[in-house]
């Protein structure tokens, strides 16, 4: 029996599917709307994040696919045997996009630490995405 878990959280935004897009590919701009991430650099398929807390963690970009509008990388640090983060971008065909942010990770609590973040971070997303009514 596996010691990970899986921990998927999806939110609507009312923006076309392609300006979401926009933002979640670019792998740089991960700080500008998930919060507690306060730094990222990336070199090739290799980004690295800063937490809030100083704690830096090295990701490696798995698949960013346009087509697809799918965005996954991998945790590489140590305190995790196995993570993938896949963040999935929808188009609703009504001028509005699903986000699902899913994460697979082990050890099993690393999974629903990262999947509570998530949350906070579609939910950022949305304010910054979402035009303002008037």
């Amino acid at each position: 029996m596996s010691a990970g878990a899986s921990v998927r959280k999806e939110i609507r935004i009312r923006r076309e599917a392609a300006d979401v897009w926009a933002r979640v590919e670019d792998p740089g701009a991960i700080e500008d709307w998930f919060p507690g991430i306060v730094a990222s650099t990336v070199d090739g398929n290799t980004r690295v994040i800063t937490l809030g807390s100083g704690l830096v963690m090295p990701e490696e970009i798995i698949t960013s696919d346009p087509i697809q509008r799918r965005f996954q990388y991998r945790i590489t640090a140590p305190i995790f045997r196995n993570h993938l983060g896949t963040i999935d971008v929808i188009d609703l065909g009504d001028d509005t996009s699903l986000v699902v942010y899913s994460t697979d990770a082990e050890p099993r609590t690393m999974a629903l630490v990262i999947g509570a973040a998530t949350a906070g971070a579609l939910a950022e997303l949305r304010n910054q995405m979402e035009p303002e009514e008037n």
